[in-house]
């Protein structure tokens, strides 16, 4: 049986559909927007849920996209303390007032997010707040920064988690960009099925290392000195000597330093179309249980931290010191060990459950190609995913899978966004008329100065260490979002989106076949091309070498024979071109009759098997290729299933 030409594979789905005859969404598949054309118009109300069962329950929800944030304490606490023990021992005794500031900063955060949840129930964070109340070039400004913050996520995350692993097995030290290319692919694989089937398969690494990290620091609160140090044992410290005093400079570059664990706060206000319905109530709960969580196990490490007198020393982190003098060097401390390592690989899933989402959304308002758009039928952004995946790839052979080659280029972003977002939420909560809205103005205000000054702070301390990459790489993502922008406004003013077109008419037309010999195909062929069109035209291209004119005579002698009703023509080349002479023809006949409408059909075999189509000789290929790239006339690619043969025993 024939068939027009369809994409392989399951069909995808846009986010959502348009209303009114004349708006598209992309990748809605019909019209403009299936050709490239720019988005527009209201989400339709009363679409259909999707199914269910590919969204996020809270508890999912916090598998998936939490992971950024819980191994954030892992090197959260330790960059508190590298900081302070520039100051020596008396510097390390502000590690607890530090982690409240930032435990405080967390507070707000989550309080500020769960309004934006509330407030933006689609999704996009900071994106979705500044584009409603600081304008256009700010949100663009929002939504680059959590792009870069996301992708260096992946690679940072991906390389530390793999920097553990080789740390107890040194013998893997040569083979780390592998592993972490693996690791990556392992991630990528799971998240093309679903950020529901992620959620499961990542569940069980989340509480193992959420319950280590909280027996740890109970247990630790019992000990009145360590229970071992072996550990830290024969490693040097990094400990100042000869210091007695701590400046405000110091308390502040370790403020923005410990920041670096609120990464990933962001995250769930990111992704809230991924929950299931209420959505916004279930992501609101899961960021209080983030936030919540997250608060405990920083403020307990700092407990231990200074309950234990524990010090910076070269080669071992300070996690590893806690678990040791908490849980004493024992099967426990392994299993503390073996969750981090496990959580930070796992940690780049925040990524491929928030940054596919805004692309979705950039995609919708024409900053990014429409494809980013599209949704498959577990409710999953896969284009976003697999260049989220190629990018991050590209930052890890880049970066040769070393974790402090990319840590200067992190939270940069993260922090930048946290600012935009609590800058808008200040102008929400003023245009706002509800009761409490000036005490929720004055805590937005306040995180967007803590949030703005850890930025600054971050930016210029890791400035000349890569951070001067960032600077550079903000603007011009925006600058591609714009230029994409302007790409789709000209091609909606070129296709006339929003105008209501003229009445179509009727056009004499013709249907032109490209053919090379008789068979099944070519008959099933002119039979649709007869049904599409008032004329019908064979041709084929025929070459001066003396094989080729038999072959000519041959297929000229057998369509006399067949003798279908329609006319078979010739048309010479002096090369071996076949797409080429074609195109001239169309062209020439384009010419001649600009008022008829000139389709060129193109039958083509469906093999059984994958595999067979590295047999066929590609020729249907190159003829749409030269049509299309030299014409302006319409392409039909007509597929003739092959069907297999029932074996008879």
């Amino acid at each position: 049986m024939s068939m027009v030409s369809q994409p392989d594979g399951r069909p995808e789905e846009p986010p959502d559909t348009a209303t009114g005859a004349l708006t598209t969404r992309p990748g809605s598949g019909s019209g403009e927007a299936a050709s490239g054309a720019p988005a527009n118009g209201p989400a339709s109300a009363g679409a259909p849920e999707p199914d269910a069962r590919h969204r996020l329950t809270a508890l999912q929800g916090l598998a998936a996209l939490s992971l950024d944030a819980m191994a954030s304490v892992a090197y959260g606490p330790e960059s508190i303390v590298l900081v302070l023990a520039a100051a020596g021992g008396y510097g390390l005794g502000f590690t607890l007032p530090v982690t409240l500031a930032i435990a405080a900063l967390l507070a707000v955060l989550v309080a500020s997010y769960r309004h934006v949840i509330a407030a933006f129930p689609h999704g996009g964070g900071s994106y979705a707040v500044a584009k409603t109340h600081l304008g256009r070039r700010t949100a663009l400004v929002a939504a680059a920064s959590l792009i870069l913050d996301y992708v260096l996520n992946v690679a940072v995350s991906v390389t530390a988690g793999v920097a553990a692993l080789t740390s107890a097995f040194p013998a893997l030290y040569d083979d780390r960009v592998a592993i972490c290319l693996a690791v990556l692919l392992l991630i990528t694989a799971v998240n093309l099925r679903g950020i529901v089937d992620s959620a499961k398969a990542f569940l069980v690494p989340t509480a193992v290392f959420i319950g280590a990290i909280l027996t740890m620091v109970v247990v630790g609160l019992f000990r009145d000195a360590p229970a071992s140090t072996v550990t830290a044992d024969g490693h040097a410290s990094a400990l100042a000597h000869n210091a007695t005093s701590v400046g405000a400079l110091l308390l502040l570059k370790a403020f923005a330093s410990g920041c670096s664990a609120l990464t990933g706060v962001e995250a769930v206000a990111n992704a809230v179309p991924s929950f299931r319905a209420p959505a916004a109530k279930r992501a609101q709960r899961t960021e209080v249980a983030l936030g919540a969580l997250l608060g405990v196990m920083l403020i307990g490490l700092s407990v231990l931290i200074g309950r234990f007198h524990l010090q910076p020393v070269e080669g071992v982190t300070v996690l590893a010191q806690l678990a040791d003098a908490s849980l004493g060097h024992n099967w426990a401390f392994y299993v503390v060990q073996f969750a981090t390592m496990v959580l930070l690989a796992l940690a780049a899933n925040t990524s491929f459950g928030g940054l596919p989402v805004l692309m979705g959304l950039l995609a919708r308002d024409n900053y990014l190609p429409h494809v980013f758009g599209l949704k498959a039928d577990r409710q999953v952004h896969r284009h976003g995913v697999l260049a989220l995946a190629a990018v991050a790839a590209l930052l890890l052979v880049f970066s040769g899978g070393d974790v402090n080659t990319l840590v200067p280029l992190f939270a940069i972003g993260v922090f930048v966004g946290f600012t935009i977002c609590q800058i808008g939420m200040v102008r929400h909560w003023h245009l706002d008329r509800s009761p409490g809205r000036r005490g929720r103005m004055l805590l937005n205000g306040f995180g967007a100065l803590l949030t703005g000054v850890a930025a600054v702070v971050v930016t210029a301390t890791k400035f000349t260490e890569g951070a001067w990459l960032i600077v550079i790489a903000l603007p011009l993502l925006v600058l591609a979002f714009e230029a994409v922008h302007r790409a789709y406004a000209r091609i909606g003013e070129r296709l006339g989106l929003g105008r209501i077109p003229e009445p179509p008419r009727r056009a004499r037309s013709l249907v032109i076949v490209p053919v090379s010999h008789l068979s099944q195909l070519t008959c099933e062929a002119l039979n649709a091309a007869v049904s599409l069109g008032n004329e019908v035209v064979a041709v084929t291209v025929t070459y001066g070498a003396p094989e080729d004119r038999a072959a000519a005579e041959a297929l000229r002698r057998d369509w006399e024979l067949w003798n279908p009703g329609v006319e078979l023509l010739e048309l010479p080349s002096a090369t071996r071109s076949i797409g080429r002479p074609i195109a001239a023809y169309v062209t020439a006949l384009t010419a001649r009759h600009p008022a008829t409408r000139i389709t060129v059909l193109i039958p083509e075999a469906e093999p059984a098997h994958l595999w067979q189509r590295l047999l066929q000789n590609q020729r249907g290929a190159v003829v749409a290729h030269a049509v299309r790239r030299d014409t302006d006339a319409v392409i039909c690619r007509l597929r003739f299933r092959l069907e297999t043969a029932h074996r008879t025993w």
